[in-house]
C-alpha cells in the first residue's frame, strides 16, 4: 500500500505542476511546493521496486522533473528575496534581456527538451509494436475480478461470445466451445509470466471501464468495453506483484485485485505444461 501511495502522490504532484499555467490566476493554490514535498516523500515512501525493462528510463525522467521543479522553486524564492532586500528602484529596468528574455528562453528550451524526451519514452512503450515472439495473454476485467486467458499450444485465441459468459460455470470470459481454436485455451485468476521475455497483453473489459495497473512494472492502462488494447512489456525480476484496478468501477472496486507471478523460465514451462494438460482433459 505504501508503494501505491507513493506513486499516487507523485502522479498528483505532476498533475498539479502541469496544470499550473492554467491555474496561476488562483491565489489559493501552491503547486510549486509539491516539488519539495514529493522529493521528501521519496525518502519516506520510495518508488516501488522496478521490475520491468522500460522502468528505469521512466523513473529517471520522473526524478529529473522533480529536481528541476525544486530547483526552479528555490531560484524563484531567491530572486524574490534579493528583490525585497535590495530596495533598488529604477523606472527603466536595465539589461532587460539578461533578467527577462534570457531566463525565459532557457526555460522554453528546458521544458521543450523534457517534453520531447517524454514523447520518446511514451512512443517506445505505446507506439512501438510488440516483438513477434512475444508471449500472448488476454486480460479481461469485469466487476470485480481480473481473468487471464492463454491461447494454448496452437498459439491462437478461440472465439468468445458474451452470451456464454458464466463465471460460476467456469467460463468467465465466454469462450465458445464450438470454435476449434478454443479447445486448448485456459483461463486463470492470476497472471503468470516468464522472466526476461516480452509479453503482449490484450486488454478487454466486459462491463465498465477498468484501470489495469502494476506499479512495479510501471504499467497503467484502461480496459474499455468494446475495445481490445495492446500493452507490451518485459519483466526483469522474479517475484509476486499486485495487479490493481485504478478506475472506480462499482461498489466492489476496492477488492478488484489479482497477482502477477514472474517465474524463472524452467518454472514457467512446468506451470504452463500443467495448465495445458489440465485444459486438454
Amino acid at each position: 500500500m505504501a508503494d501505491a501511495t507513493a506513486l499516487t502522490h507523485l502522479h498528483c504532484a505532476f498533475t498539479l505542476s502541469d496544470g499550473w499555467d492554467e491555474q496561476r490566476s488562483s491565489p489559493r493554490r501552491y503547486p510549486s511546493y509539491v516539488s519539495f514535498s514529493s522529493l521528501a516523500s521519496l525518502l519516506v515512501w520510495p518508488l516501488p521496486a522496478d521490475a520491468s525493462a522500460h522502468g528505469p528510463s521512466l523513473d529517471h525522467h520522473l526524478i529529473l522533473n522533480l529536481w528541476i521543479a525544486a530547483a526552479l522553486l528555490a531560484l524563484v524564492h531567491i530572486i524574490l528575496l534579493v528583490g525585497l532586500l535590495s530596495r533598488r528602484r529604477t523606472r527603466e529596468p536595465r539589461r532587460r534581456w539578461l533578467v527577462e528574455y534570457l531566463p525565459i528562453s532557457f526555460l522554453v528550451v528546458l521544458f521543450a527538451a523534457l517534453t520531447i524526451q517524454a514523447e520518446f519514452l511514451w512512443a517506445s512503450v505505446r507506439y512501438t509494436g510488440a516483438d513477434p515472439s512475444a508471449l500472448q495473454v488476454e486480460v479481461t476485467g469485469m466487476q470485480f475480478a481480473w481473468y487471464f486467458r492463454y491461447p494454448g499450444p496452437d498459439a491462437t485465441f478461440g472465439r468468445t461470445n458474451p452470451k456464454l459468459v458464466a463465471p460460476g460455470e467456469g467460463n468467465p470470459v465466454g469462450i465458445d466451445p464450438a470454435d476449434p481454436y478454443s479447445t486448448d485455451d485456459f483461463v486463470t485468476s492470476e497472471l503468470v509470466l516468464p522472466v526476461n521475455r516480452q509479453v503482449d497483453l490484450r486488454l478487454r473489459a466486459q462491463d465498465v471501464i477498468h484501470g489495469f495497473a502494476i506499479p512495479e512494472m510501471r504499467l497503467k492502462q484502461n480496459a474499455v468495453p468494446g475495445e481490445t488494447i495492446h500493452l507490451h512489456f518485459t519483466p526483469t525480476a522474479t517475484g509476486t506483484y499486485a495487479i490493481l484496478c485504478t478506475q472506480l468501477c462499482g461498489s466492489g472496486h476496492y477488492r478488484m485485485q489479482a497477482n502477477l507471478r514472474v517465474l524463472a523460465p524452467a518454472d514457467y514451462t512446468a506451470w504452463l505444461t500443467s495448465k495445458e494438460t489440465a485444459a486438454s482433459k
